[in-house]
């Protein structure tokens, strides 16, 4: 944390850090997930140790009278946002199965499968290893020899989080850090992870895949597109993200009560505000669809879609797809096996929607590209 106060005729600049007993911990807890040979690496997420002086983050340089410069992330060609705003609208879920249905449903014309990447942004209350299997107590982020991070992957698809640096007993513990160090952790998320690592394409029936085990690493190349989830609000993460990062296009999801369109008109007019254009509105959670024998007369419990649309309209976007409430996407994530990726009969639906989203959604990036 850091505070100006006055001296004089000058400002004196004061940072706070945690106390060595609190640094040794966090720094003790990093190095259970990584390997032997890989100790004296220096720590990914710039935490002082306990045996060095401690020092403020490095933020990236401004230039004269504007804020940083934004740059491309490493071994990635696209990046697509995917906001909220308002908490518990089901964004993470949405971002999970978004990605892989951007990996399943190429772009027309493609000569070769998309090497499509999540990352979870969310430092405070991640979600992406549960949805995706790579919760279990055995997994954790390794670095490579240059000091990099490397993603996990399951069902083809590489992924980072703030949860692969922590050791299981301390899962469920808080990350309680102040916006220095938030802002420190999100830039050695965004720019020190080789998403190279790990790209390798994986499909149902190869070896290692319906266990839903990792595929070897193999050095791959970058990736098309990363989509990262990002956390509910338009605080430090947002802005850090939005400021830094070149951003190809933003998804808004939303849920139709009133109180969730409030915040999503607030997130889209934060895009708007950075330089970052918004692809599109996903109504998630739209309707129900009672299971047979009941008549199949879809149910909007949670209200109807038309304020929802009357928001798009006023907004001037797209509405990518509204997204139905199925037992089956929450069984999904809670399994590891997203609905995107499940053959059975259950979540049909879901699965139809969110590839027919990612084919609008490629469209988009692909015309975003071409015009810069």
């Amino acid at each position: 944390m850091a505070s100006l106060a006055s001296a004089g005729s000058s400002l004196v600049r004061t940072v706070l850090y945690p106390s060595t007993s609190s640094a040794q911990h966090v720094c003790q807890r990093r190095a259970l997930h990584i390997s032997l040979r890989q100790c004296s690496h220096e720590n990914p997420l710039g935490l002082p140790r306990s045996s060095d002086p401690p020092r403020p983050p490095k933020m990236p340089q401004r230039s004269r009278g504007g804020p940083p410069a934004k740059r491309s992330l490493p071994s990635v060609r696209r990046v697509l946002a995917v906001s909220s705003c308002k908490g518990g609208v089901g964004k993470s879920t949405v971002a999970a199965n978004l990605a892989l249905s951007l990996l399943r449903s190429p772009p027309e014309g493609a000569s070769r499968p998309p090497r499509v990447g999540l990352l979870d942004l969310d430092i405070f209350g991640p979600s992406v290893p549960k949805l995706l299997g790579l919760d279990r107590g055995e997994m954790g982020a390794e670095v490579t020899k240059a000091g990099a991070l490397i993603p996990l992957t399951n069902h083809s698809l590489p992924t980072m989080s703030m949860s692969y640096l922590l050791p299981p007993e301390q899962a469920s513990s808080p990350i309680v850090w102040r916006g220095l160090m938030v802002q420190k952790a999100v830039q050695q998320l965004l720019f020190d992870v080789d998403w190279r690592s790990g790209a390798r394409p994986q499909y149902e029936g190869e070896e290692g895949a319906q266990e839903g085990q990792l595929p070897e690493r193999e050095q791959g190349e970058e990736l098309d597109v990363l989509v990262i989830d990002m956390p509910p609000g338009t605080g430090d993460v947002a802005l850090t993200l939005t400021q830094l990062v070149k951003i190809d296009g933003a998804v808004v999801v939303s849920t139709p009560q009133e109180v969730a369109l409030e915040d999503t008109r607030k997130g889209v007019e934060m895009f708007s505000k950075v330089g970052v254009e918004t692809t599109g509105l996903i109504l998630n959670m739209a309707h129900y669809i009672p299971p047979p024998p009941l008549p199949q007369d879809p149910l909007p419990l949670f209200g109807p879609p038309e304020p929802f649309l009357k928001l798009a309209a006023s907004l001037q976007l797209p509405v990518l797809g509204q997204i139905p409430l199925e037992p089956a996407v929450s069984a999904g994530g809670d399994s590891g096996w997203p609905v995107a990726v499940r053959g059975e009969e259950a979540g049909g639906a879901t699965r139809k929607v969110f590839l027919d989203v990612a084919r609008k959604v490629w469209e988009s990036l692909l015309k975003s590209k071409s015009q810069q």
